[in-house]
């Protein structure tokens, strides 16, 4: 109960800074392509920037996509078989889609594909359907694959910039999380 309390006040604590730094941030005109745990901007051209009030309302009202897009170490292929592996555990706001990786600055091809076909997937084929990407506060992840969702043609793409943090900061549900299959799993 207090490891809960004081991991709760510690996302409390570094929502309330990211937001606070939002403002010295300048909107790059390219993708970031490393630093990806910095400040982030508090805006993203052509896309709706939604603090934890809209997205729960959205969320509530079941009337977006959400995407979580915070990167996830791969199973090591060198493994010696018998190895036992765990993935890190990841949770979620409930009904997202999780499609780690697509968030840095560069995609190859592969994970491009991916990108394109998990929001085709979330959004029903629905490019004018609201589509809510995250990952963590301070996450150029969720800024990158907001930006290229733009680019691939969602018209109704919203940012929220706080991401898990923020939810779990509201003391909002979230569940455990599968990961679309990448490329080659």
């Amino acid at each position: 109960m207090i490891a809960a309390a004081i991991r709760l006040a510690l996302v409390v604590v570094i929502v309330a800074g990211a937001a606070a730094e939002a403002a010295d941030v300048a909107e790059p005109d390219g993708y970031r392509l490393e630093g990806y745990r910095a400040p982030t901007p508090a805006t993203l051209r052509g896309a709706r920037v939604i603090g934890t009030d809209e997205a729960e309302t959205i969320w509530r009202n079941h009337s977006a996509a959400f995407v979580d897009v915070l990167p996830r170490a791969p199973r090591p292929r060198n493994l010696p078989e018998g190895t036992l592996w765990h993935d890190k555990p990841r949770a979620d706001i409930p009904g997202s889609v999780w499609l780690p990786d697509t968030g840095y600055g560069e995609l190859p091809p592969s994970m491009a594909g991916y990108f394109a076909s998990g929001l085709q997937k979330a959004t029903e084929g629905d490019h004018g359907r609201i589509l809510v990407i995250y990952c963590l506060a301070d996450c150029w992840m969720s800024w990158n694959a907001a930006k290229r969702a733009l680019a691939l043609g969602y018209s109704a793409v919203a940012w929220y910039r706080e991401g898990t943090d923020g939810w779990l900061a509201a003391g909002l549900p979230l569940q455990d999380a599968t990961p679309e299959p990448r490329p080659g799993e």
